[in-house]
């Protein structure tokens, strides 16, 4: 039992310790493609993202981070400022691109 136990200790927190992390963020004044090209542009230039997605029906940008890199809730807002935009909302969630757009597809396929 004990061993089952430890099993499960350390594949929930060898899971947690891999998993990826991405910036989820509503951006206010994107209204083009040419706002999300130049948003993603200004994002992919940083040395800790992996990919981004910029959604301009939901104004959603999500940045999907390296393994082993960081960025800052505080930093990512900055740059998306300094591009001329407002972000109403951001957060970090333990999430890859893929999956977070599997679930944005699949909650407007629900509606």
């Amino acid at each position: 039992m004990k061993k089952l136990f430890v099993m499960a200790v350390l594949a929930i927190f060898t899971n947690t310790a891999f998993a990826a992390t991405s910036i989820h963020a509503e951006v206010k004044g994107m209204v083009c493609a040419f706002c999300a090209k130049g948003i993603s542009k200004k994002l992919r230039e940083q040395d800790s993202t992996q990919d981004v997605w910029v959604d301009l029906k939901s104004r959603m940008v999500v940045v999907e981070l390296k393994d082993q890199k960081t960025m800052s809730l505080e930093g990512f807002t900055k740059l998306i400022k300094d591009a001329g935009y407002d972000v109403a909302s951001v957060e970090y969630i333990n999430k890859t691109l893929v999956e977070i757009k599997a679930e944005h597809t699949h909650m407007k396929e629900v509606k």
